[in-house]
C-alpha cells in the first residue's frame, strides 16, 4: 500500500519547553484568520511544535 501526502509548508517552530506556552495554537489561529489552513503538529524527533500548513506560501 503507497501513501501519498501533500506537501506541508511549516510556518513557525516552536521548542515544546519554550515558555510561549500555548502560542504556537495561537499563530495557527492567526493563519486561519488569514485564510490558511494551519494547524499545529508535533515533531516528536526535535521536541518541537510546527504550526503547518497543506497549501504552499509565498
Amino acid at each position: 500500500m503507497t501513501t501519498i501526502t501533500a506537501p506541508r509548508t511549516v510556518l513557525e517552530r516552536f521548542p515544546a519547553g519554550h515558555p510561549r506556552g500555548s502560542w504556537p495554537a495561537d499563530d495557527a489561529a492567526a493563519q486561519r484568520d488569514q485564510g490558511r489552513d494551519a494547524h499545529v503538529v508535533m515533531d516528536l524527533a526535535t521536541d518541537q511544535f510546527l504550526v503547518v500548513t497543506d497549501t504552499t506560501t509565498r
